[in-house]
């Protein structure tokens, strides 16, 4: 930050909230919290629970951590409260910045009572004692600078398939996205941005993009307001739009009806969760021609991985699943065979043919090493090579085809095995989802692997009637396909149950289970 406060000292680097702050600001902020945080106790390598919503003092509070050598521990607020009392046992930080709110819920809740021992409030302190960060602001100390090997912080996926898991990332692996980034996407310092999601509104700021903060809730992206959305990208002529595929849907769904047009964007870039060709079409709708929808592929644990344009990606002949383009540039991509066992030392005895569809594993400079305090979890899902590389297991299905782009077929934990063969999410629904009154769809298993029964749940479009007339036309479809013709039974679901952080991954392990509830019952929809 220091650079680009020298570079262009009074180019606004945050406006949220309706304040604005220029670069110079933002590094005089961040060099004096840094220093206060010393002088308050926070020390290199400790582990520092952050809880503050998307804001200038969030900016300034991560970068000021970095800068004193801590790790930031990052949390999403909407997983639940026994979700969140897991993640910070596991993490067990030292110490905790947050609001009010979340000071009174650690107090309350018992959020990591035995470990937590410095305490900073943004805000208005109560009656858990502690410091304000203006009292941090006024304090004097020591700034230690980390090493790019060190530890930087502690990301916990969203724990869409299972636990949360404290992903441990470097500032090595932080330098290595923002440069990935900057370069496969040419972006250049000076212009203004709306990112949607607070850890790439920091990627923003690193590479020198003003990072324009919409009032919203960021835990509930798909709630987004988009005629604000759309207002605030056309009062600061933002070239860079990042969101998840359901905000982009509701943004784009409002750009079909109201004909709004964002014509300063250069790129849309979305992430998350599979992004659907009728999203992109309809994004495609709002922004100039040549500007591309791009939908990167990767995961907490290794991001990014590979990207593809919505223009090449609809260029591709069909083939099962989603194509989500060649590796990103530094990354190597495998497609191995399917277990759910720990793989210990690679081999390439574990890789299969282009084509074949198995489990995606990456190498590169951007995969997280471990999780955090969880052995059991990193045994899963990381492979030592011979040089002492990482190789991570994405838990995702997928194949390569002949020109060595990736093609997505699923979560690994989320194929159904029946006794004729394994069934993959993504490639069966696209079957269904071509009916026109049909949403999204979710394959679900119900009975022990190797003997499940495949169950497709159907989210319909609004103002759209289920009935036994569309059941027997979502039929025809299915049985005009040979992975899909013994798909037999069809639920109709109101909404389907999604992640929480970017509100567009299925959680497909709850619809299994409502899958065996209803087939046991025996009332088909």
């Amino acid at each position: 930050m220091t650079g680009l406060a020298a570079a262009m000292p009074d180019r606004p680097a945050v406006i949220a909230g309706g304040r604005t702050v220029s670069f110079k600001e933002l590094e005089a902020e961040i060099s004096l919290l840094a220093s206060g945080l010393a002088a308050a106790g926070i020390q290199p390598g400790m582990r520092v629970a952050l809880m503050v919503p998307p804001s200038v003092e969030f900016a300034a509070l991560t970068f000021a951590l970095f800068r004193a050598g801590a790790v930031v521990v990052l949390i999403d607020p909407g997983i639940g409260i026994p979700a969140m009392k897991t993640c910070l046992a596991e993490a067990r930080p030292e110490a905790f910045i947050g609001v009010p709110k979340a000071q009174a819920a650690r107090i309350l809740l018992r959020w990591a009572k035995d470990s937590v021992h410095t305490v900073i409030t943004v805000g208005p302190r109560l009656f858990w004692g502690g410091l304000t960060l203006e009292r941090v602001r006024g304090l004097a100390g020591a700034q230690p600078l980390p090493r790019s090997g060190d530890t930087a912080a502690i990301l916990f996926t969203s724990g869409s398939t299972g636990v949360p898991k404290g992903a441990v990332y470097t500032h090595a692996m932080f330098s290595a996205q923002a440069e990935m980034l900057k370069e496969y996407f040419h972006i250049e310092p000076g212009f203004f941005s709306v990112p949607t999601f607070p850890l790439f509104a920091l990627f923003d700021l690193a590479l020198g993009l003003t990072t324009v903060l919409p009032e919203m809730d960021f835990t509930r992206p798909a709630s987004v307001d988009p005629s604000m959305l759309s207002v605030l990208i056309s009062k600061y002529g933002a070239v860079q739009l990042f969101g998840s595929p359901a905000l982009l849907d509701t943004l784009g769904r409002y750009g079909e009806q109201s004909k709004t047009r964002l014509d300063s964007l250069k790129r849309v870039i979305s992430c998350g969760a599979p992004v659907s060709d009728g999203v992109i079409a309809r994004i495609k709708k709002m922004i100039p021609a040549g500007t591309q929808v791009y939908t990167p592929y990767g995961a907490t644990e290794a991001l990014p991985v590979a990207c593809i344009s919505g223009d090449e990606r609809a260029a591709l002949p069909r083939g099962p699943g989603v194509c989500v383009g060649p590796p990103w540039p530094g990354v190597e991509a495998s497609i191995i065979k399917i277990s759910d066992e720990p793989i210990a030392a690679w081999s390439d005895q574990l890789l299969l043919p282009d084509g074949e569809i198995g489990e995606l594993a990456v190498k590169g400079p951007t995969v997280s090493p471990s999780y955090f305090g969880r052995e059991a979890s990193t045994s899963l899902a990381k492979i030592r090579g011979s040089n002492g590389e990482i190789y991570h297991r994405m838990g995702d299905c997928g194949w390569k085809d002949a020109e060595g782009r990736l093609w997505f077929c699923g979560r690994k934990s989320h194929r159904v095995e029946t006794a004729e063969g394994t069934l993959f999410t993504i490639p069966c629904e696209a079957v269904f989802n071509a009916h026109p009154r049909v949403r999204r769809t979710a394959l679900a298993g119900a009975g022990p692997a190797g003997r499940q029964t495949p169950v497709l749940f159907v989210e319909l479009e609004k103002g759209a009637q289920g009935g036994p007339a569309l059941t027997q036309e979502l039929l025809a479809l299915g049985a005009a396909q040979e992975h899909t013709r013994n798909i037999k039974d069809i639920f109709y679901h109101p909404g389907f149950p999604v992640d929480i952080r970017h509100n567009a991954k299925i959680s497909r392990e709850k619809l299994a289970e409502l899958a065996a509830e209803k087939l046991g019952e025996g009332v088909p929809a």
